[in-house]
């Protein structure tokens, strides 16, 4: 904190707080960027610098950051009813409203919908449900449940352990034992010479099935999948293979979780990513764009057959016994119904299918520049691959920090993006206009050339 004035606010944000996803040592010496403002996509640091949100946050501001209406929408409720619970048999409108409306909009039909705060908590109480489920329908043994390496469904220790990211396990003595992992379907890096995607769709799918028949099928009881990684790089699946995935899953009675809290309420250029790759799963988890980021609140949306079996033993106990304080919070409720009313009443998943091309148009230009080995995305959904030689597919020393280093220099040219390994992910909000992606792109390209010229290429 040296030059830093004592009472500054970055020598008090190093001083008090504590970083998610931070290095600590590093940022308690260093620190880094505070936000004051947001307007449209573009948010301003306290010193005045506008940068492109071109990750919409933690891919979730997905009408950027000054639409009043939902700051109105949160304020009339904060007047009517600022808290209440849906714990002992009470309840709110709020709350009937949204569970109502997302259920009509579901890519399936589903039964009912538990709110809670945050997309790990949606897929934590999941995985409860996988395991109550089963203990009610009489097959107690099937507990193990199925992630990928590189998804990500959340930080509880349980979200967490379904995910496959080795960094959010270090330290912390996770996964706990009953988690199991398969491969991570990121064609580019992993499918074998001369292997197409159809091919590499197959041999995903074979070593689900051998991972289940080693674990035996009796005791594997869900598979949780984003329908595009997110945190794993914004990786999108390749062709046929969620198809061939849920065969698997059929064949051996696994649940299926999807995972919507990224992919849901437009970006994939559908209202879910369900329907983008034809999902049928047994529960829906969905966060993030669901109130826009205004408020925190997940929903987990549960077919009939899962609710059945639930309420069943919910008799039996003499309660359902999960909740949460703040699940259901009315004012994140209200907030929630307000951001699906304008998505419907300004079209944006029209919105998506229109400026989604021209975002996945600007970024392929990218696919010559000497460090980048691939791109791919759809939607509004990104991911650019960083490479030391792109057609050999040979990656740069993990100590390098290729990705880190493009990163940083796109914050400098004012666009934050997020480097995951040495994959560069593009989400940035659905308003964003074909201006804009122009500016963003070429924002891109700057620090691209940047890196380059720092590598000496």
């Amino acid at each position: 904190m040296d030059g830093l004035h004592a009472n500054s606010p970055h020598a008090r944000d190093q001083r008090y707080l504590v970083h998610q996803q931070t290095e600590l040592k590093t940022y308690r010496e260093q620190g880094g960027t505070l936000m004051a403002r947001g307007n449209g996509i573009h948010v301003i640091d306290e010193s005045g610098k506008e940068y492109i949100e071109a990750m919409a946050g933690l891919w979730c501001a997905s009408l950027g950051f000054s639409e009043k209406r939902l700051a109105e929408a949160g304020y009339k409720q904060l007047l009517d009813l600022p808290y209440y619970h849906t714990f002992f048999d009470k309840g709110h409108l709020a709350s009937v409203d949204l569970a109502e409306k997302l259920l009509s909009i579901a890519p399936k039909p589903m039964s009912r919908v538990l709110f809670q705060c945050s997309g790990s908590e949606a897929n934590d109480a999941a995985i409860k449900l996988v395991w109550y489920y089963h203990n009610a329908i009489g097959k107690p043994e099937k507990k193990k449940i199925i992630g990928r390496e590189r998804g990500y469904h959340g930080n509880t220790v349980a979200s967490v352990s379904v995910s496959g990211q080795p960094h959010m396990r270090a330290g912390f003595d996770i996964p706990l034992p009953m988690f199991r992992h398969t491969d991570n379907p990121h064609y580019y890096r992993f499918h074998e010479e001369g292997e197409s995607e159809e091919q590499f769709s197959d041999r995903m799918a074979a070593n689900l099935e051998a991972l289940i028949l080693a674990e035996g099928p009796d005791t594997v009881g869900a598979f949780f999948g984003e329908p595009v990684q997110g945190g794993g790089g914004a990786i999108t699946p390749p062709r046929t293979y969620w198809e061939k995935i849920q065969k698997v899953l059929k064949k051996y009675d696994v649940l299926f979780v999807a995972d919507e809290v990224i992919a849901g309420f437009g970006r994939t250029g559908n209202m879910w990513g369900t329907e983008t790759y034809q999902l049928q799963p047994d529960m829906i988890s969905c966060a993030k764009a669901l109130s826009a980021a205004y408020q925190p609140i997940s929903a987990l949306m549960i077919s009939d057959k899962v609710y059945d079996a639930v309420e069943s033993l919910s008799a039996t106990n003499g309660t359902f016994g999960h909740g949460f304080t703040y699940g259901a919070h009315p004012v994140a409720c209200a907030v929630a119904l307000e951001t699906l009313k304008i998505y419907e009443e300004r079209d944006i998943v029209g919105q998506v299918r229109r400026v989604g091309p021209v975002m996945q148009a600007g970024l392929e230009k990218f696919r010559d520049h000497p460090l980048v080995g691939d791109v791919r995305g759809i939607g509004l959904f990104a991911g650019v691959e960083l490479m030391k030689d792109a057609k050999a597919r040979t990656p740069w020393a993990p100590e390098q920090k290729i990705g880190t280093m493009v990163q940083d220099h796109a914050l400098r040219h004012g666009l934050i993006v997020r480097a995951i390994g040495d994959r560069i992910a593009f989400t940035p909000p659905l308003i964003i206009t074909e201006e804009q992606i122009g500016e963003m792109c070429k924002r891109f390209g700057q620090a691209l050339d940047d890196a380059r010229t720092e590598l000496k290429l």
